[in-house]
């Protein structure tokens, strides 16, 4: 999926209705240097994060001074979190691209500043599945009522998103059921590929090749691998949200590559990764 006239004033617009479904949204906004935008929050809380520049985040009492980054690929990124029901301006002198995370929810939570220097960075994988994982806004790392967001870095090369995994039915302890929105960056232009395959009769089946501000959907079934062509590395930002009562990532492995992750631990680590780490927590971002 790729942006259009049709997601004006936005690079790129999916929620609920265009998706078909019921709670996550992805807004892609493209503010020139002094350009402003108004976000009314409605029944989602979002997060706003910046994938090149900075901004500044003015919501009720509350001003975040998001320094943001130069890319995607050059830092982990400070960001703001907006409740529903709230009304934001978000402006930037210099502009810049910024991702805006949605999810319908139930809960006002405050809004809040996250700061770079603790976004947790993981290394997931190894060998030709090694990957960088931002939790920025991961379950157990930032509450939210029902949204949750992260970023994966993947080497040039790499696939990830592997073994192919899937959460679309409940299980408590077990699977999630969540919605799901990739949205994609290449370091240096692309393609890469990414794969979606049924898990049920009339699932999802995308097999997508993908350039920048591309997205693609998964609704449900068995999701990855995501590759990175061999000239560079591929970002995404994951956008979830579901039904269930917990707000948890649990996943379900492919049964015919589920044995992959148990050779990881004899697997060498990449020596690309990690691609940065979060700040020192002396920055005062």
């Amino acid at each position: 999926m790729r942006g259009g006239p049709e997601d004006a004033p936005y690079a790129l617009d999916i929620g609920p209705e265009r998706a078909g479904w019921e709670y996550a949204s992805l807004r892609v906004l493209d503010l020139p240097p002094g350009g402003v935008h108004t976000l009314v929050t409605g029944e989602s809380e979002w997060i706003v994060l910046p994938l090149t520049g900075g901004c500044t985040v003015h919501t009720a009492g509350d001003i975040f001074e998001l320094i943001g980054r130069e890319s995607v690929f050059s830092g982990a990124a400070d960001f703001a979190y907006l409740p529903r029901d709230a009304t934001a301006q978000i402006s930037s002198g210099a502009g810049g691209r910024f991702a805006l995370a949605g999810a319908k929810c139930e809960r006002q939570l405050p809004a809040r500043y996250g700061p770079a220097s603790e976004v947790p960075v993981e290394l997931r994988g190894s060998g030709t599945c090694a990957r960088q994982v931002n939790n920025f806004a991961a379950a157990d790392t930032f509450p939210c009522d029902r949204l949750i967001a992260v970023e994966v870095l993947t080497p040039a090369g790499n696939w990830s998103s592997y073994p192919p995994h899937k959460h679309d039915e409940a299980e408590p302890g077990t699977e999630s059921v969540l919605e799901e929105i990739y949205y994609f960056e290449l370091e240096h232009g692309g393609p890469g590929y990414h794969r979606v395959s049924p898990s049920r009769p009339g699932g999802a089946d995308v097999l997508a090749e993908v350039r920048g501000g591309d997205a693609v959907l998964v609704p449900d079934g068995w999701h990855g691998p995501s590759i990175a062509p061999p000239e560079g590395a591929l970002y995404y930002l994951n956008v979830m949200a579901g039904p269930d009562e917990e707000r948890a990532w649990l996943i379900r492995d492919h049964p015919d590559h589920a044995w992959i992750r148990d050779t990881w631990p004899g697997r060498p680590a990449d020596p690309r990764l990690p691609l940065y780490t979060a700040p020192d927590p002396e920055d005062p971002r």
